[in-house]
């Protein structure tokens, strides 16, 4: 585990060039997914932790048009090793278990994204840790 985003010292966390790019997309990821709100978060040597808040009302009964109202958190898929349906239709199966428009795993795998693609231009080797770990909470007032 790399310390991209920099370093500890008297107890204060000191920012990397990386660490900086961490937190200025890690503010802008309302802009990109206008139902976001972001809480607190912090940004640590190798790691960071963020409070994340879907705001989308609940309908138990239809979807909002933009994006699913469930709070969706299936981890990136792999093409590797998938098999077509028996008639051959891989795409439709992928489909079906790739991460949905407006959920969490899209989210996150945007920002992960971004960061990676500046980060790399200061250090060729970064990359992230490939899952994320997430928890859901509920009845939180806004």
């Amino acid at each position: 585990m790399e310390c991209y985003f920099g370093e500890i010292i008297k107890g204060q966390m000191n920012l990397s060039e990386i660490g900086e790019i961490a937190d200025k997309y890690w503010k802008t990821i309302p802009k990109h997914f206008s139902f976001v709100l972001l809480d607190e978060y912090v940004i640590m040597p190798n790691h960071m932790h963020g409070i994340i808040i879907i705001n989308v009302p609940y309908h138990s009964d239809k979807r909002n048009e933009n994006h699913d109202t469930d709070v969706e958190t299936l981890h990136a898929t792999s093409l590797h090793g998938s098999n077509p349906d028996p008639d051959g239709n891989k795409n439709e199966k992928m489909a079906e278990i790739s991460p949905k428009p407006g959920s969490l795993s899209t989210i996150i795998r945007s920002y992960k994204s971004t960061v990676t693609k500046y980060a790399r231009k200061i250090h060729p080797d970064f990359a992230w840790q490939t899952r994320f770990f997430d928890h859901v909470i509920r009845n939180i007032p806004l």
